[in-house]
């Protein structure tokens, strides 16, 4: 899957996607410090699946007229460390394959997801 990992997502779960086979391209190594908007026309543009902590995407992504990344995965799980983090990123994005196409947001014991096509 092509991921585009916002600068928030630790580097040992950047690194457990890609040992997965997860083609990811992180924002703190591409071009740290841009702005919500420019990491949304990068995964528009390079047509990758936004994975974020950042509650900032779900307002921008349907308050905006700015085309959305591919999909946007919003984790609301507890910071516990960052082995915790990787492995639950890792098989949150495993266990499907329909993210494409859709916001979604990752809590501890459910996810939902809302279709990103605007009427």
């Amino acid at each position: 899957m092509r991921l585009l990992a916002n600068e928030n997502i630790p580097l040992s779960a950047v690194g457990a996607l890609r040992a997965c086979g997860h083609d990811v391209l992180w924002i703190r190594e591409k071009s740290p410090g841009i702005t919500d908007i420019e990491v949304m026309e990068l995964g528009h543009r390079e047509k990758r699946i936004l994975v974020t902590f950042d509650k900032d995407f779900g307002e921008l992504v349907f308050s905006t007229k700015q085309p959305p990344a591919r999909g946007i995965i919003l984790f609301r799980i507890p910071m516990i460390s960052s082995a915790y983090i990787a492995k639950a990123l890792v098989k949150v994005i495993d266990s499907r394959d329909d993210w494409e196409g859709h916001f979604a947001v990752v809590e501890e014991n459910r996810i939902r997801i809302r279709s990103l096509k605007r009427d």
